[in-house]
């Protein structure tokens, strides 16, 4: 069975990728890259994705989704008229998501319940999962970026992802819903700086490869060069989780699907470390 997180994929949430006729040709490879991403997951039985986005902002505490049934409407907060309303239909995982805030707990991590029956997601949570699972068939649990947490906390925080999975025998893809690179500019056809992309393939590479240890000591640099989406915390979140994996001994490897493409002056790709 090896449970635990059995892969940690960065996958991008851009709003143009909620609808179809909103996306622009340039973007069309990280659909694609979603799309093929999302059959390779599919394809490795997971029990539940764990998604941290973005775009979920909680200022103090880490939270988890523990409703059984996520149920709504996705609008697009910042850009109401790239996704003015995306219903969606998708299981949760009660007991997981409880499980995970008592580990946070257990860990001195501040961390509660989301339990509302009024809650709606974020689009960067749903945009990926309408390309990774378009049949909704996996269940979800949504945890958030933490306004005051430190990537030192971030990192603790995916690692706890890894123990609770073990814990309850679960199978979990790790998603963190981010951008790379994220200096915006107005106008999503800008590509980023040449020289904060050259940041962003060193770091894809490290990513590719494996190198869980080499991506962890150079993280702080890479996140403040780049201005990585929210500081990087998602991305230091998922490289908690890969810090538990690799510290279980587990051989890792990654891939990219699709190509790097540009949203405003971010850089954007399907990146995921697989556990061999």
């Amino acid at each position: 069975m090896n449970p635990g997180v059995i892969a940690a994929a960065v996958v991008p949430h851009v709003p143009t990728l909620g609808l179809p006729e909103n996306t622009p040709d340039f973007q069309l490879t990280l659909v694609e890259g979603e799309r093929t991403l999302g059959r390779a997951l599919r394809n490795a039985k997971p029990d539940l994705f764990v998604v941290n986005s973005s775009h979920w902002i909680c200022t103090f505490g880490w939270y988890a989704t523990c409703q059984s049934r996520h149920e709504g409407v996705c609008v697009a907060d910042e850009a109401p008229d790239l996704i003015p309303g995306i219903p969606y239909q998708r299981k949760g995982d009660a007991e997981f998501a409880a499980a995970l805030v008592d580990e946070w707990q257990a860990q001195g991590i501040p961390g509660g319940r989301n339990d509302t029956p009024h809650y709606a997601w974020d689009y960067g949570s749903l945009v990926p999962l309408l390309y990774l699972d378009p049949e909704a068939q996996i269940p979800v649990v949504q945890i958030p970026t933490v306004i005051m947490a430190d990537h030192a906390e971030c990192m603790r925080s995916g690692r706890a992802v890894h123990a609770t999975a073990k814990r309850l025998g679960r199978r979990v893809v790790f998603v963190a819903s981010s951008a790379f690179t994220h200096d915006l500019v107005r106008g999503r056809h800008f590509k980023p700086a040449p020289e904060r992309e050259a940041l962003d393939q060193r770091f894809i590479d490290q990513l590719k490869r494996g190198a869980v240890d080499e991506a962890l000591a150079w993280f702080p640099e890479y996140s403040r060069a780049v201005v990585a989406e929210m500081n990087g915390k998602p991305l230091a979140t998922l490289l908690g989780a890969l810090q538990a994996m690799n510290e279980d001994g587990m051989i890792l490897a990654g891939e990219q699907f699709g190509g790097y493409a540009q949203s405003s002056g971010s850089g954007n790709a399907n990146v995921v470390v697989w556990r061999q």
